[in-house]
């Protein structure tokens, strides 16, 4: 299949790309507009492959994107391009709505005027996936019977939330009025390797290697379910070639666990890999600190369907995809270097 892939440049969209250009049978199109989150060297091990092609292009540019549409001849669209940090939406939620949202807009208007002039088995074969997320759903209490699944009413609780629920109701809209063939998955939180250092595990390992604060939100409390990158990126590909069409997909990783216990974990790790000096703990360095507004307390996924309609389930532990995610940033400063030393040194909290 010809895959128009966007936000590729990001830490899920490359790692989609990744997966997808493996297979020389797929031709993989990937549109980024490079905000500070995209960089191309995660696409590093897929450039120069034949089915592998980069467009710089904003989303929100509708005309772009249809010429793109149609230049690439492509079977369908992951849409995966988004703006993703929440303290940066509470900062500055403009730029939420203007990508999220009025970019989601476009990119729809754009797919269904170029699905209107496809033919037979290209056009049945046609799919629009968008990628959300769980924040969508809001809040959870600290009860384990208590998971989202793709029937939990939608309460959001950021700008960045609310935006990625505005655009999930438009692509819903587009498929119960227009007829264009979607499907949608809500996952939980992703970590791996390339993943953009002011989030929560990345930026915990990197701090830690130089030794600086490992800032935890108010007591830690707050508990994710997280969700191997790798993993995540298999499941996407399922929903898109065999999901059925309107419907969603929650992707979890079975792995909830506190903010405070991801960085202690992150903490021993770095113990066994690069020791301190002076025989001190990684974990002398977690400080805790004021909370941000609207912090939700828990999110979980109960992953049911997916595992029942398209057989994915995660492959990855928490522990063993942890280690993994360590050991790439120890092999690989060649990545985040510039990265802390440039446009971002780490001046935001990682937010989970």
């Amino acid at each position: 299949m010809r895959i128009l892939v966007t936000g590729g440049a990001g830490f899920i969209g490359s790692a989609v790309c990744r997966r997808l250009a493996a297979d020389p049978n797929n031709t993989v199109v990937n549109v980024d507009k490079l905000t500070y989150a995209g960089n191309p060297g995660s696409l590093r091990a897929i450039q120069g492959r034949p089915n592998y092609h980069f467009v710089r292009a904003d989303i929100c540019d509708g005309r772009a994107m249809g010429e793109i549409l149609a230049r690439f001849a492509v079977d369908g669209i992951m849409h995966l391009a988004a703006e993703s940090h929440v303290d940066r939406s509470i900062d500055g939620p403009s730029a939420f709505i203007e990508t999220n949202i009025v970019g989601t807009f476009q990119l729809l208007n754009a797919a269904l005027e170029y699905w209107r002039t496809l033919e037979g088995e290209r056009k049945a074969r046609f799919r629009f996936h968008h990628v959300s997320t769980d924040e969508v759903f809001g809040d959870l209490p600290f009860d384990p019977a208590r998971k989202f699944d793709e029937t939990t009413p939608y309460a959001p609780s950021s700008p960045y939330s609310a935006s990625k629920a505005a655009s999930d109701h438009l692509v819903r809209a587009w498929h119960a009025t227009y007829g264009l063939p979607v499907v949608l998955s809500n996952c939980s939180n992703n970590y791996g390797p390339f993943h953009f250092p002011e989030k929560l595990i990345p930026l915990a390992i990197l701090n830690g290697l130089e030794e600086k604060q490992l800032p935890v939100y108010g007591s830690g409390a707050n508990v994710r379910d997280w969700l191997f990158v790798e993993d995540h990126a298999r499941a996407l590909e399922l929903v898109f070639r065999h999901g059925s069409v309107g419907e969603s997909y929650a992707i979890g990783g079975n792995a909830e666990r506190t903010n405070l216990a991801v960085v202690e974990a992150i903490c021993d790790v770095l113990d066994a890999r690069r020791p301190r000096r002076a025989g001190k703990s990684h974990r002398d360095l977690i400080a805790f600190v004021r909370d941000r507004p609207g912090h939700d307390r828990r999110y979980a996924i109960d992953a049911g369907k997916i595992g029942r309609e398209l057989g994915w389930k995660p492959s990855v532990s928490f522990e063993a995809g942890l280690e993994r995610t360590v050991d790439w940033y120890l092999s690989n400063p060649w990545w985040w270097r510039p990265i802390r030393e440039g446009a971002y040194a780490g001046e935001r909290l990682g937010a989970a």
